[in-house]
């Protein structure tokens, strides 16, 4: 535990904030969630490497870095829901949860669903929602939502999702293809208008079944 509880300080304290994380409040989440939690046995001593580590069917999770620069630009706020798409681990599901008041989570996999459904209740993480289903072009929700983070890439941004957003609502999303892609931050600033600011570079595996049909032009 103590070589977890080192290796726990050392991401945040070597990784993350030196990448340019200094948000207190991101800091704080991802000190408080063990991240050995979300991964499975075999590869829990490399849980906090700077690295997209293997979660099963196929699918990875995002670097430290990545996840705390997402959600230092989502910034997050306790009365706000926000939705994931791609639940994966559980992972950065629980870190949303620590930052806003309500999180809905939708995940491909029924797999990977269960596991982090079961991780999560470890962690005594109650103000989660975890759904299954192909949320790669859409997904209902009964009203308008605060935040949207897509943990895995597009090429365009679906218009569906930014139609779910709040005024003054925000979604980041990885747009392009490897290797050239993008963290897009896009804020609904009136009913019919939306800004997109371009954040920074990276990448990440692309989202199953999702070819956009349409592209929303800003």
């Amino acid at each position: 535990m103590v070589k977890f509880n080192n290796a726990h300080s050392n991401m945040v304290a070597q990784q993350v904030r030196p990448g340019d994380v200094l948000d207190a409040r991101v800091l704080a989440a991802m000190t408080a969630i063990p991240r050995e939690g979300f991964v499975d046995s075999d590869i829990a001593p490399l849980a906090y490497a700077d690295t997209q580590l293997p979660i099963g069917c196929g699918q990875t999770m995002l670097s430290p870095i990545q996840e705390g620069r997402f959600l230092q630009a989502l910034n997050l706020q306790s009365h706000e829901t926000v939705m994931e798409l791609g639940t994966g681990s559980g992972y950065f599901t629980a870190l949303l949860a620590q930052l806003a008041g309500r999180v809905v989570s939708v995940e491909f996999f029924a797999e990977l669903s269960e596991l982090a459904s079961q991780r999560l209740d470890q962690q005594g993480i109650e103000n989660v929602s975890l759904q299954v289903g192909d949320a790669s072009k859409s997904w209902s929700l009964p009203d308008r939502i605060d935040a949207i983070v897509m943990t895995a890439a597009y090429v365009s941004v679906p218009e569906h999702y930014l139609h779910q957003l709040k005024v003054g609502g925000r979604l980041l999303a990885v747009t392009g293809k490897a290797p050239a892609m993008s963290v897009q931050l896009i804020q609904r600033v009136s009913e019919w208008d939306w800004q997109t600011e371009s954040l920074f570079e990276t990448v990440i595996p692309a989202v199953i079944n999702a070819e956009p049909k349409t592209e929303f032009k800003f």
